[in-house]
C-alpha cells in the first residue's frame, strides 16, 4: 500500500461512513474535493485538446478528450507562460498536473502544470520545422537535382537486406529483364541507429565511387517507422551525394524529407525498380532501333554500291573493243535486215501493180472478148434449143398437121375423114379422124 493510501485509510472510512445528519452541498463538495486531491493527486494524461480558449487574464481553459470521455482542464497564467508547446484545438498532448474540484460548479478538473506534444503530432511538428529549415538552406531546390543516368548498370541500394523492399526491388528488376550489377548496402531502416547506418551506407557508396545510381528506402509504415528518413544526417547525406539518388520510402501517400532531398522520388521500392528498368529498357530499345537503322543503312549502301558497280561494269563492257565490234555487227545485220525488208516490200508493191495491170489488159484482150461472146451465143442457142419443136416432141408431145402442112391448134379444126399427119419425135404418120373422134 502506498503512502497516500496509508494516510487516507482512516479518513476514508470516516468519509464513506453513513451520515447521521444531512450536510450542505458545499460541505459535500469540499469532502469530495478532499477525497480526489488526496486520493488521486498528481497525474499524467494524454488526449486531444478541444474548445481551447485563453482569457484576458492569461488563464487557459479547454477540454482534453479521447474516444470515450473528456476532462475539463485549466492552465493558469504562470504555468501557461512557461510552456514551449503552442496549445490549440486538435493538438495531441500529454498533460501533467493535479486533479481538483471547482467547488462553484461541483466539477472536477485537471490543473495543468506541464504540456508535452504526444506521438504523431510532435513528430509532425518536428518534420515541418526541419523541412522549413533545410528548404531555407536550398537542400530541396529543383536546380540542385540531377537527371538519372540514361543506362544505370551499377546500382547500390541502401536498405535492410532482410526487408520486403529489397525483395520487391530485385523481383521487378529480374522480371523486366534488367542486366547489371546490384549491390545491397545493409542498413537499419527503423529504430535507434537507423539514421546513422543509412548515412554511412550512402557515404560508403560515394567513397567506392563505382556506382551509377544509389537507391535508398524501405517499405511502408507509420510516421514513427519511417522517421529515420526524416533525420537531418540522412537528408544531408542524400543532398550531398556525388552519385544521383532515388528515394523510395514507404507507400505512395508517404512523404519523407529524404524524398525532397533526393534527385528523384519513387512512390515505392517497386516503383524505383520500374523506374530504373524502364530507363534500361528504353535504352535497349533505342539501341536495337539504332542497330536496325544502321543495318538498314549499311544494306542500302551496299545495294546502291552494287548497283553502281554493275552499271560501271555494263558501261565498261559496252566500251570494250570486242563489244564495239559486236555492236557494229549488230548494226550491220540490223541495216541489212531493214534493207532486205525494204527491197521485199518494194518488189511486192511492183508485183502487185504488174498483176493489176495484167488483169486490166486481160479484160481488154480481143480473144477474150470473142471467147466471152461465143459463150454468150452458145448459152442463147442452148436456151433456143430448149424451146424448139424437136425439144418439145422429145418431151412426149406430138404435132398434128393438116394436108397443107399447117399445125392443127384446136380440136374444132379437125375435119372428119380429112387427111392429117402426126409428127412424133422419131418420125411422122398419116391419120384420118372419124366423126366420133372429132368430139
Amino acid at each position: 500500500m502506498t503512502d497516500w493510501q496509508d494516510e487516507l485509510t482512516e479518513p476514508a472510512d470516516e468519509l464513506f461512513a453513513p451520515a447521521k445528519t444531512a450536510e450542505s452541498v458545499t460541505a459535500l463538495t469540499r469532502r469530495v474535493k478532499t477525497l480526489l486531491e488526496r486520493g488521486v493527486g498528481e497525474v499524467r494524461v494524454k488526449g486531444e485538446v478541444s474548445n481551447f480558449r485563453r482569457q484576458s487574464s492569461g488563464h487557459c481553459y479547454f477540454q482534453l478528450k479521447d474516444a470515450g470521455a473528456q476532462l475539463a482542464c485549466v492552465m493558469f497564467r504562470g504555468d501557461a507562460a512557461r510552456q514551449t508547446v503552442d496549445v490549440g484545438d486538435g493538438l495531441q498532448v500529454v498533460l501533467g498536473g493535479e486533479i481538483s474540484v471547482y467547488e462553484a460548479r461541483g466539477q472536477y478538473q485537471l490543473i495543468v502544470r506541464e504540456v508535452e506534444e504526444d506521438g504523431i503530432g510532435r513528430l509532425q511538428r518536428e518534420f515541418e520545422a526541419l523541412k522549413r529549415r533545410l528548404a531555407a538552406e536550398g537542400l530541396f531546390d529543383a536546380d540542385r537535382k540531377r537527371a538519372l543516368p540514361a543506362l544505370p548498370l551499377r546500382i547500390a541500394i541502401v536498405t535492410s537486406p532482410t526487408g520486403a523492399a529489397v525483395q520487391d526491388f530485385l523481383r521487378i528488376l529480374l522480371r523486366r529483364g534488367w542486366r547489371g550489377r546490384l549491390v545491397v548496402v545493409p542498413a537499419k531502416v527503423q529504430g535507434e541507429g537507423a539514421a546513422e547506418e543509412i548515412t554511412a551506407g550512402i557515404a560508403w557508396a560515394n567513397t567506392v565511387g563505382d556506382f551509377d545510381l544509389i537507391v535508398t528506402g524501405r517499405g511502408g509504415g507509420s510516421l514513427e517507422d519511417l522517421w529515420a528518413f526524416n533525420e537531418e544526417p540522412v537528408v544531408r547525406a542524400i543532398a550531398g551525394s556525388d552519385i544521383p539518388v532515388i528515394s523510395a520510402v514507404g507507400h505512395e501517400i508517404d512523404f519523407t524529407l529524404a524524398d525532397f532531398a533526393a534527385d528523384v522520388r519513387a512512390e515505392t521500392p517497386s516503383g524505383a525498380a520500374e523506374l530504373v528498368s524502364s530507363a534500361y529498357q528504353d535504352q535497349i530499345s533505342r539501341m536495337m532501333e539504332a542497330a536496325a537503322d544502321l543495318a538498314g543503312y549499311v544494306n542500302g549502301a551496299v545495294r546502291d554500291h552494287r548497283r553502281d558497280l554493275q552499271g560501271l561494269k555494263d558501261r565498261l563492257r559496252l566500251l570494250a573493243p570486242r563489244a564495239q565490234i559486236e555492236q557494229g555487227w549488230l548494226r550491220r545485220d540490223d541495216l541489212a535486215n531493214r534493207l532486205r525488208r525494204s527491197l521485199d516490200q518494194t518488189v511486192n508493191q511492183h508485183q502487185q501493180r504488174i498483176q493489176l495491170t495484167r488483169m486490166r489488159w486481160e479484160t481488154l484482150d480481143p480473144q477474150r472478148r470473142v471467147e466471152s461472146e461465143s459463150q454468150r451465143l452458145l448459152s442463147l442457142w442452148q436456151r433456143l434449143q430448149a424451146v424448139s419443136p424437136e425439144s418439145t416432141l422429145r418431151r412426149g408431145f406430138t404435132i398434128v398437121r393438116d394436108s397443107a402442112g399447117r399445125p392443127v391448134m384446136r380440136k374444132a379444126a379437125v375435119q372428119p375423114g380429112g387427111s392429117y399427119e402426126i409428127e412424133f419425135a422419131d418420125g411422122r404418120r398419116s391419120a384420118t379422124f372419124d366423126a366420133d373422134d372429132s368430139k
